[in-house]
């Protein structure tokens, strides 16, 4: 009985939060942060019976999870962008292949946040947002060179926060994730350097 009241529990905070959350239109990566400062009950009870249904969940871990699903819904919006908008055809079919690529990870990952009760993003957070929407505004080859400077810059941070992740992180199914997912993002780096003429 405890087990399910509190299962129950943490339910009930999650749908009150996410209610909460749609009324004053809170960034939904901070709400994702939110929810999973909740869930780390490790501070709340330590009745063993009480919490066995409801994982606790390490911020570190979550963080990185949360950062990621970030950051690939965003390539997929803008892989998905430069699809449509982008002039010259090698920089279409990179932007196809941030659809496909990110969007497979981005499956992955929630997968795998589900079996680590994680909560993730269910859309592009705030800053992220702005960025897609500053360069949906561009057209022609300013289109072109500011989507591949993006490119440029955010794999070059992916790289690094998904290489600490491998190393740092306390999860083993989350390190293996960033491990498997670090040649693709190496792949993508390499495709921009090559398309851009730029290291």
């Amino acid at each position: 009985m405890k087990k399910v009241s509190a299962f129950l529990l943490m339910v009930g905070i999650g749908i009150f939060s996410a209610c909460n959350n749609n009324g004053n239109k809170q960034d939904s990566v901070d709400s994702a942060n939110d929810m999973n400062k909740q869930k780390d009950t490790s501070g709340m009870m330590h009745n063993n019976d009480t919490m066995a249904s409801t994982a606790p969940v390490d911020k570190n871990v979550a963080d990185f999870a949360v950062e990621a699903a970030n950051g690939g819904m965003m390539e997929v919006e803008l892989g998905k962008i430069a699809q449509d908008k982008a002039v010259n055809a090698r920089i279409k079919n990179f932007g196809a292949m941030m659809v496909q690529d990110h969007g497979a990870a981005n499956e992955e990952l929630k997968r795998l946040a589900t079996s680590k009760n994680i909560t993730l993003p269910q859309s592009v957070g705030n800053d992220k947002q702005k960025d897609i929407d500053d360069l949906n505004k561009k057209t022609g080859t300013n289109f072109d060179k500011a989507y591949m400077k993006m490119m440029l810059d955010d794999h070059k941070k992916d790289i690094k926060k998904f290489e600490d992740a491998g190393k740092d992180l306390k999860d083993a199914d989350v390190k293996s994730f960033a491990m498997k997912t670090l040649p693709t993002l190496q792949k993508h780096l390499d495709s921009a350097k090559a398309i851009t003429g730029k290291e």
